[in-house]
Parts: C-alpha cells; structure tokens; sequence
C-alpha cells in the first residue's frame, strides 16, 4: 500500500515540476485574455498552487515544502542548460540559431526575477494554507485554498514585475508596474476560483490512499488479535465460535475519515 501511496505522490511531483518548468520556457509567448495581455505562462503557474494545496491537505506542510524545493531545483537546472544551449557556438548546418536564441533566452534579470517570485509566493502558500486549516478546524476546503492562493499570486506578480521590469525603461516606475500587476492578478484569481472543484477532487482521489491503508492497518490488527485471543483462550467444543463483533470498531475511523477532510 505504501508504494501506490509514493506512486500518487510521484505524479503529482511530476506534474508540479512540468507546469512551473513549461510555465517559464513557454512564457514568452504574449496573447490576450479579456483583453488583457498575459503570458502563455498564466497556464501553467495555477496548477503548480492547486498540487501543493492539495499535498498539504492530505499530507502535510512538510511534503509539501518538498515539491517547492525540488521546483526551485528543477528552475536552476533548466536555467544553467539554457544559458549552455544559448550560449554554444552553433553547427554550420544549423541555420535556425538566432530565430533559437530569440526564444531561449531571456535576460538575467527576468530569470532572477521569476525564480525569487516562485520561492516567495510558494512558501507563502505553504504558510497561509496551513495558517486558515488551524483557524477553520481543518474545515471550509474552498475557503482556505482560494484564500492562500490568491494572496500567494499577488505576491508573485508584483515580486516578479518590480524585479523584472522596474526602471527598465523611464515610464517604468512604481505606478506603473501597479497597473500592470493588477490586471494580470485579476486573471489569475479568476484561474485561482475556477480551480476549485479540482482542489476538492484531487485530496478525495489522494485521501483514499489514506482511507485504504487505514482499513487494512485495521484488519491487520483485527486479525492479530483474534490470534491472540485464539492462542491464549482455553481449548473450547468445536462447536464454539469467537465472536468478532467487537473488532468491527477498528474498522470505524477510516470512515470518518474522508468526511473530516470535507
């Protein structure tokens, strides 16, 4: 049971690491949203907020903490191969390499930029998510996630504009990165509410790993006992049947389980 448990665990990781890595490579590309000019990027970074609500709700802060490390770790990777693949003289039969580097390469200060918004609005998700459980007794699922996530996307989006893009240019101040932010943030809580049916449907399809190793840790106690029970009883008429009726209760909690989560 232990191993279908990492193998979910695995592919969430997996799907994490994927969106936050397409989520930078891809995002160059600008196209328009209700008018409102964005990254292709926008697609990727949501999912990678709605994974760790749902690993922390089912499996803790910690685990969690987990993905965010070895989402950073993945972005510093990709970004030493960029600047290797970019930076690599090209074949004389390669004729594609400026058209390569256009969209490869971004410059320092954009990249910086994206990774110090990831490890800020990351751990602040991580905070806030497990800040709302205590103060909601584990209850109000949707409430918790769209409250730490929203915030956590605001956070991003003005670390990674003001590292980005202030006084990159000498309209580029203060006020303006602010209306730049507030538009962009606009569509990402929309993203953050229309992820929520998501949210409830991945910590039930995570949960009932828990749900299952919960009943089968019961009936391996159960069997145990009536071992137990068995061996150190008197030698009792064929006849004689051992109730286990009372057993039925190990089996309770994992019940109760699922329920407490919603």
């Amino acid at each position: 049971m232990k191993q279908s448990i990492d193998y979910k665990i695995q592919l969430l990781l997996t799907a994490f690491v994927s969106s936050l890595l397409l989520g930078n490579l891809l995002g160059s590309k600008l196209i328009e949203i209700f008018g409102i000019v964005t990254s292709v990027g926008i697609f990727g970074y949501p999912i990678t907020f709605l994974i760790t609500d749902i690993v922390e709700e089912v499996k803790g802060k910690e685990v969690s903490k987990i993905f965010v490390h070895a989402g950073f770790l993945s972005l510093c990777i990709a970004v030493l191969f960029v600047f290797a693949s970019t930076g690599l003289p090209p074949s004389p039969l390669y004729l594609h390499n400026e058209a390569y580097n256009s969209v490869f390469s971004n410059s320092l200060r954009v990249i910086l930029a994206s990774m110090i918004a990831f490890i800020i609005s990351q751990y602040h998700d991580l905070w806030a998510f497990n800040f709302w459980k205590q103060k909601t007794k584990g209850k109000y699922l949707w409430l918790r996630n769209n409250l730490s996530t929203i915030v956590s996307q605001l956070f991003d989006s003005i670390v990674f504009m003001f590292i980005a893009f202030y006084h990159a240019a000498p309209e580029m101040d203060a006020v303006a990165i602010f209306f730049m932010v507030l538009p962009l943030w606009t569509l990402k809580v929309i993203f953050a509410l229309l992820d929520t049916p998501f949210v409830y449907l991945g910590v039930r399809w995570l949960a009932s790993e828990n749900e299952n190793k919960s009943s089968d840790s019961g009936k391996n106690r159960n069997t145990n006992s009536v071992k137990a029970e068995t061996n150190l009883a008197p030698e009792k008429s064929p006849d004689h049947e051992i109730s286990t009726k009372p057993l039925r209760r190990f089996i309770i909690p994992s019940r109760r389980f699922r329920s407490n989560l919603f």
